[in-house]
């Protein structure tokens, strides 16, 4: 995933670093046009976010960068300096890839990781973190009981998963009304929806999921 990531972000370098040379003057404006300028911002933000998420720092300089009364060739300059410095943090494993994190190298599951966000005051990253493990969870339940999770080659989505499996006896409606509201707190965050709900609805969220993967193992 992580060379993925870093093949984007050389690709973009490169393409501004070669039109740099080309140019003669220091933003390259006499060699990219506006249009492929914005075209060029366009794929370095949408590598950048990619590859550190929305919340991060790389990304919100890059944000940052969207508000500055500059020209675009300056705009794309900053957002290129953003993206080596993503690239050299990547190359040299300043970052912490979900790979890791999935392995549990350095939380043991996902829902002690969202315990350990929560406990630092993020709330929101807790809370899409829990649903993450709780969708994972839903569909090796799914594989228990014989149901299929992509029919006709289409995904399920976690609401869908959760009706079929109380449909199947997996569980009871009881629970399938509870996972309904962790999957409303789920789109909420997911949705940038955060002051609809606080941090101890997350920590309810997160035990909640912890209780029902105990008595629902899969």
């Amino acid at each position: 995933m992580r060379h993925g990531f870093a093949e984007q972000l050389k690709t973009i370098i490169s393409e501004h670093e070669a039109a740099l040379s080309q140019s003669r003057h220091s933003d390259a404006s006499d060699v990219l046009s506006l249009s492929g300028v914005a075209e060029m911002r366009t794929r370095c933000a949408a590598a950048i976010k990619r590859a550190s998420g929305s919340n991060s720092i790389y990304y919100k300089s890059v944000m940052d960068a969207e508000i500055s009364r500059d020209h675009e060739w300056n705009h794309l300059a900053r957002e290129i300096g953003v993206a080596k410095a993503l690239l050299y943090d990547m190359e040299n494993n300043y970052l912490q890839s979900f790979e890791e994190l999935l392995h549990g190298e350095v939380f043991g599951d996902f829902l002690e990781m969202a315990s350990h966000l929560l406990d630092g005051g993020y709330k929101d990253a807790a809370a899409v973190l829990t649903d993450g493990t709780l969708e994972v969870h839903l569909r090796k339940l799914c594989d228990g009981h014989g149901i299929d999770t992509s029919p006709n080659g289409r995904h399920t989505n976690s609401d869908q998963l959760n009706a079929r499996l109380t449909k199947a006896g997996a569980y009871p409606k009881l629970d399938q009304k509870n996972i309904t509201a962790w999957l409303d707190l789920r789109n909420k965050a997911a949705h940038g929806r955060y002051s609809d709900y606080t941090k101890d609805q997350v920590h309810l969220f997160v035990a909640g999921v912890r209780d029902f993967i105990t008595r629902y193992p899969a």
